[in-house]
């Protein structure tokens, strides 16, 4: 599979599209129609079962929105994985899009079941949690992926090959941000994923750094290479009263004492989906801001900026070219970036499962242990906040 090459990450490897359940997503799930969105644009995958809610018959009505059979449409996850796993044709893998508190056990079931797993983060709510299916996984045959879908972005893949080719030379300082409104005024009770991630028993110690702040660290851990060693944060409330924080102000100490600011919100009006991130080394500097995902600025020092642009050539490193599936002026979207990491994941389990050799560096796919690297984030968050900001080792 030549990273080059977009047509690779849709085509399937094995003569047949991989068979993918459901847990959660259904009527009324946002995060779960992104999950069906990018494996169905991915060419990867055939939805074909589902435990779409808890509700029998809302898991009834979703399964004939999705075109599931009614046999294996089920209200009980647990029943699903028994009958899949026990089918000829059962499913290769299940996507996880419930409520943060029910991961841990749902991923379990499916491991204990041998069905690959692809789970929303965080992975769970507790380290405890997140160790143990470190653990299980390396009991059984099964393997677990976390979705990180910002990292599956051309230019965020571009940024991060550049960097290693040493575009911006050293790294000397790191600033990444994920900034919403959402949570700025109450809930809205008919939207269910606004209520639980303020309920600490759903969401875990964190609301914010949990739900956004992960996916911020781990885009500034892979772009820039660099882990993070210690950390001390501040936790807010910035919208609203409420039990959780909606904002957070984080200090990084990471490899080669490299400082870097992580700046999370979800009550800062007019700010919609403003992940960014700018990245600073001793010869130039790059920044790019999801909102407009398709260019990267590249900051050489003394000499003029350069925009690059998504698509073919023009500068594109190997493996962002291949990531990019229009040519430049037709524009992806965040569906593309799911659509790149459902693809990725089914050639990572296809070529495991099947005995297939895959060119060095040509996929990326999140497993288990950087899953649980984003639970250990958040819990040393909260450590180092109710702390009093102090440092924390990570």
């Amino acid at each position: 599979m030549p990273r080059t090459d977009p047509i690779a990450l849709r085509r399937p490897v094995i003569g047949r599209r991989l068979r993918l359940g459901f847990v959660g997503g259904g009527r009324g799930g946002l995060v779960g129609q992104w999950h069906a969105a990018g494996a169905r644009l991915s060419n990867q995958w055939e939805i074909v079962a589902g435990a779409l809610s808890s509700d029998p018959e809302t898991a009834a009505q979703s399964a004939r929105d999705w075109l599931i059979p009614a046999e294996r449409s089920f209200a009980d996850w647990r029943e699903m994985a028994r009958n899949e796993a026990a089918r000829p044709d059962g499913i290769d893998a299940v996507a996880i899009c419930t409520p943060n508190h029910t991961h841990h056990d749902i991923a379990a079931g499916f491991l204990r079941a041998g069905i690959d797993v692809i789970c929303d983060k965080p992975l769970t709510t507790t380290l405890d949690d997140a160790e143990h299916l470190v653990a299980l996984q390396a009991e059984t045959e099964a393997r677990l992926y976390v979705s990180y879908p910002y990292t599956h972005h051309a230019m965020a893949r571009q940024a991060a090959e550049m960097i290693r080719d040493g575009a911006i030379g050293r790294i000397r300082q790191v600033h990444v941000e994920y900034l919403q409104e959402w949570a700025t005024g109450p809930a809205d009770p008919a939207h269910k994923g606004q209520v639980w991630r303020m309920d600490p028993t759903k969401a875990g110690r964190s609301s914010a750094v949990g739900d956004i702040g992960t996916h911020a660290f781990h885009l500034l851990e892979y772009v820039t290479g660099l882990r993070a060693r210690a950390l001390k944060a501040d936790f807010h409330v910035c919208g609203v009263e409420k039990a959780l924080e909606d904002t957070a102000f984080i200090t990084l100490r990471l490899d080669g004492d490299v400082p870097g600011l992580l700046h999370v919100t979800q009550a800062a009006p007019g700010q919609y989906c403003g992940l960014r991130f700018r990245i600073w080394g001793e010869r130039g500097g790059l920044s790019w801001d999801h909102e407009f995902l398709e260019q990267l600025r590249h900051s050489p020092l003394d000499a003029p900026d350069q925009i690059i642009h998504r698509g073919q050539g023009a500068g594109m490193r190997p493996g962002a070219a291949g990531m990019a599936h229009l040519p430049r002026g037709l524009g992806e979207a965040v569906s593309d970036a799911w659509a790149n990491l459902y693809s990725e994941i089914a050639l990572s389990i296809a070529a495991r499962r099947h005995g297939l050799a895959l060119e060095e560096g040509a996929i990326a796919a999140w497993d288990v242990q950087d899953g649980a690297r984003g639970v250990r984030f958040v819990e040393t968050c909260a450590d180092s906040h109710e702390a009093g900001g102090t440092w924390h080792d990570l």
